[in-house]
């Protein structure tokens, strides 16, 4: 089984060393400094006190890579349309794509049926680039809940977490999706494979949506926001408004939004992935984690004024620090 992970950052690489460890063909994608240690010295992986090493194919140049069974992309959103026809042209013919970005997937109404299937999202695709290069029929969800991060170059730390969730749009099982799920489990990963995906893909879209900008606006930890009567307000406003589009478009929240809220709190002085994009100047992941839900909203008709008011600060924010 070949697969390239595309964007071996933090994730891409603890991705990358669990599927080397079930035995499969990896390749990764990376850049900068990252890359030239991982040539040079290999990837090495820390969880706790334990480190293995992995010596995997590591590129710039993803055209000099044998056709792949599935590309994981582990991209930031906003980064993504910009190399849809690599990732497009890494495919073997019968390769699958799996998105393991934040937010929204570009697919989201391919293969959920009603009136809405085949609808696109500006936001987090514009100009339909992905729907049209890499094709939907192609995409496998996956949603992200390890945290990790690159401790120096060529070195990815674990800090917590060894579940991806994995699920077809249409929700039906498919031997490729139980092909990767086996994979990941061989690697020492929780891989379960869910019919319906995108409930999965709003329980974390749900905090990110609200905790994330806000902290960009004020500087806070997750622990901070939550515990403050203001923020937590602001949080609880935009995320119930999020579950009114979502359950409008069919999807079922199994928690209330105060358990969400009480979770978010526990995980304590944690800075949230936008906050720490923006302490260190690198573009927010702002309109696949925000955008996009407002942009739901007006699919399915309904106001969006918390969303909207914090969507437009956060805009602000990142154009006068030229970080969007």
């Amino acid at each position: 089984m070949k697969i390239c992970i595309y964007g071996a950052g933090a994730i891409g690489g603890y991705l990358g060393a669990a599927l080397d460890e079930a035995g499969c063909e990896v390749s990764l994608i990376a850049r900068g400094a990252h890359l030239e240690t991982i040539r040079r010295d290999g990837l090495r992986l820390l969880k706790g006190e334990q480190e293995t090493a992995h010596r995997l194919a590591c590129t710039d140049r993803p055209q000099d890579l044998a056709p792949q069974d599935y590309v994981i992309v582990a991209l930031k959103a906003h980064q993504i349309p910009d190399v849809a026809g690599s990732i497009a042209a890494l495919l073997a013919p019968e390769g699958s794509v799996v998105t393991a970005a934040n937010g929204l997937p570009w697919w989201y109404f391919f293969g959920a049926g009603g009136e809405l299937e085949g609808t696109r999202l500006e936001s987090v695709d514009p100009g339909g680039v992905q729907w049209e290069t890499i094709g939907p029929e192609r995409a496998i969800g996956c949603v992200v809940y390890p945290a990790c991060e690159i401790a120096e170059p060529g070195v990815v730390r674990l800090i917590e977490g060894d579940r991806f969730t994995l699920g077809e749009p249409s929700g039906e099982p498919s031997s490729r999706v139980s092909a990767l799920s086996d994979a990941m489990r061989k690697g020492g990963l929780k891989a379960p494979v869910r019919p319906r995906i995108r409930e999965e893909i709003w329980i974390k879209l749900w905090g990110n949506l609200s905790f994330n900008p806000i902290s960009a606006l004020t500087l806070a930890t997750l622990e901070t926001i939550c515990r403050d009567a203001g923020t937590r307000n602001v949080a609880r406003s935009m995320m119930l408004e999020a579950q009114q589009i979502a359950e409008r478009l069919g999807v079922r929240f199994p928690i209330d939004v105060d358990r969400r809220i009480a979770g978010a709190e526990a995980v304590g002085a944690h800075k949230t992935s936008m906050l720490q994009d923006l302490e260190h100047g690198r573009p927010m992941e702002i309109e696949a984690l925000v955008g996009s839900v407002q942009e739901l909203g007006l699919i399915a008709g309904i106001g969006t004024p918390s969303i909207d008011l914090v969507l437009a600060l956060l805009r602000l924010r990142a154009k006068t620090l030229a970080v969007s």
